[in-house]
């Protein structure tokens, strides 16, 4: 009769999952699982603070759209991993976190870092679980992927007190299921609406989500709009399911981005709403005409119909739901009339896209030193122009600008914070993103407020030999001190103001390389010169810090503030 513990068969469960990397920071707690993941196919990749190593896994899932294992012990390290499961939930990613705790017959005893964590991370999750037996440590860890991965993605929590993983249990005895779940439920007739719709509508746009990626739609649309003639737009991780230089890819939802966006949206007497959630980045639904006609798909039932009434909703995989309209334009032989129908809207929403970008291109051609953020942005935008090229933006008004700029050429290769907003996902991300494609060049554009966060993630980058880092210093919590003035007339300096600080230096010190942009015409030779140099590297840009971004004006008006309230 064989004994093993809990931290081994929880070892081997992640090993028979094909789970490449655990991301962690240890702790005693989580040490029985450690003992047996070292040597194994399993690589231990360990992070400065526990909300960076739950960033660098909701990247990771994000990328890969399998689950990805954060790893972090208990009481503190619980409470440090919270921040990243938020953000993980808002962006739909499979992060899988399992955490240790103190024993169970310490319990109500005041033991080391002892806190009641189900109950505090239970809201935040899809589903939360506590495993009391050491022989049943695989069945939850199969539960915990299942539940990550199935209909609509997202984090779960999987609690494995200190005892449990050291308690010795019969091997032969251990069940261990292996669950695999895979459905794209569709009604047909679905479709078919959708199709008679399309036929009714003169201005229709395709808005694609974060659903249209995690489905593996991107194909799937590019067909679709080609065939049907159908502009569309993409929003969060939807971003680059189609590229933003197909003829009738308009670039990102968001109305604050120069071109076609606003006027689209507003204009369009039909909408299809494909993976994605109506939220403020549409405002609430107020964006699109009250008598547009509005179909909503997406993998959860309840998100049909948030903030708006839709005409139809279409519950099922985004996927599937292309798929069938695809092979219904080829069957009823309706693509050259839909075509045809369409044209001259296509050709207003290209005219709109021209002409929406002239205000703006002055702001990303500025001479002006302090350097216009929006130029740090076009010329990060610029350099970074391969397919495979992946760009992290982080920070308030900065992850604007790069948000308003961005060419997204590929899916996967374009990441934000997300609906949750949470800053000092950068770093981690851009990490995150490295290790998975240690091919690709990946470039992180941060706030110097952001930054400050998970600064010794910088410390990770050079120990593993990852990605470079452009900071828009603009000296201060940008958005807050901008919404601030907008709003009191000023900016409360007790708060906002962070001071000039070489971050360049910083990182030089910790074994990098760094550099001083000044003056926009510096900013490329920097660039060039941080991807030559085979290290980690800072580029510290000083940007203009009265520069006032669409978010900060945005965020002045939040809660009743453009009334004085």
């Amino acid at each position: 009769m064989e004994q093993v513990i809990g931290g081994r068969l929880a070892a081997e469960a992640l090993i028979e999952r094909g789970v490449e990397y655990v991301f962690t920071l240890s702790g005693g707690h989580i040490t029985p699982i450690y003992q047996f993941l070292e040597g194994s196919p399993v690589k231990i990749f360990d992070t400065r603070h526990e909300q960076a190593a739950v960033f660098m896994a909701e990247a990771w899932a994000r990328m890969t759209r399998k689950p990805a294992v954060a790893l972090v012990t208990a009481g503190p390290g619980f409470t440090n991993a919270l921040s990243g499961i938020a953000n993980a939930r808002l962006s739909n990613a499979p992060v899988v976190l399992i955490a240790g705790c103190v024993g169970l017959e310490s319990a109500e005893k005041l033991d080391l870092q002892d806190m009641s964590q189900l109950p505090v991370i239970a809201p935040m999750v899809k589903k939360a679980w506590v495993c009391t037996v050491a022989g049943r440590i695989p069945e939850f860890i199969d539960m915990a992927f299942r539940t990550a991965a199935s209909g609509r993605p997202g984090p779960v929590y999987l609690e494995l007190p200190c005892d449990v993983l050291n308690a010795a249990v019969d091997l032969a005895k251990v069940r261990r299921p292996r669950s695999r779940v895979e459905s794209r439920p569709l009604d047909p007739e679905g479709a078919r609406e959708i199709l008679a719709m399309l036929q009714a509508a003169h201005s229709p746009v395709v808005i694609a989500g974060s659903g249209v990626w995690y489905a593996g739609a991107g194909e799937a649309l590019r067909a679709f709009v080609e065939q049907a003639g159908v502009p569309v737009f993409t929003g969060n991780s939807g971003r680059g399911s189609i590229s933003d230089t197909h003829p009738l890819c308009f670039q990102s939802s968001l109305v604050i981005r120069p071109g076609a966006a606003f006027f689209s949206l507003a204009s369009a007497d039909l909408i299809l709403f494909l993976g994605s959630r109506l939220s403020l980045f549409y405002l609430f639904g107020d964006i699109f005409r009250k008598d547009a006609r509005f179909i909503q798909a997406d993998i959860e039932a309840e998100e049909i119909g948030r903030n708006r009434s839709v005409d139809l909703g279409v519950v099922g995989d985004v996927r599937a739901l292309l798929e069938e309209l695809n092979r219904g334009v080829a069957a009823q032989g309706i693509g050259g009339e839909l075509r045809g129908r369409f044209q001259v809207w296509v050709e207003s929403v290209r005219k709109a896209d021209a002409d929406g970008k002239v205000p703006t291109r002055p702001l990303w051609e500025s001479e002006a030193v302090p350097i216009h953020p929006l130029r740090l942005a076009r010329e990060v935008d610029a350099f970074m122009d391969r397919e495979e090229d992946i760009v992290v933006a982080d920070g308030g008004d900065t992850q604007v600008w790069m948000g308003m700029t961005r060419t997204v050429r590929k899916g996967g290769r374009y990441f934000e914070s997300g609906l949750y907003g949470c800053l000092a996902v950068g770093l981690p991300f851009a990490n995150a993103a490295q290790l998975r494609h240690p091919e690709s060049r990946v470039l992180l554009i941060t706030g110097d407020g952001s930054v400050g966060f998970n600064f010794m993630e910088f410390h990770t980058a050079i120990r593993r030999g990852l990605p470079i880092v452009v900071i828009a210093n603009d000296e201060s919590w940008g958005m807050i001190a901008h919404s601030q003035t907008l709003r009191l007339g000023h900016s409360i300096a007790d708060g906002t103001w962070l001071g000039r600080v070489d971050y360049h230096r910083l990182v030089e010190a910790l074994g990098g390389f760094g550099a001083l942009v000044e003056k926009p015409e510096e900013i490329r030779p920097a660039l060039e010169a941080a991807f030559a140099s085979g290290r980690t590297a800072c580029v510290n840009v000083m940007v203009d810090p009265s520069v006032i971004s669409p978010g900060s004006v945005a965020l002045a008006n939040l809660g009743g503030y453009a009334a004085g309230q």
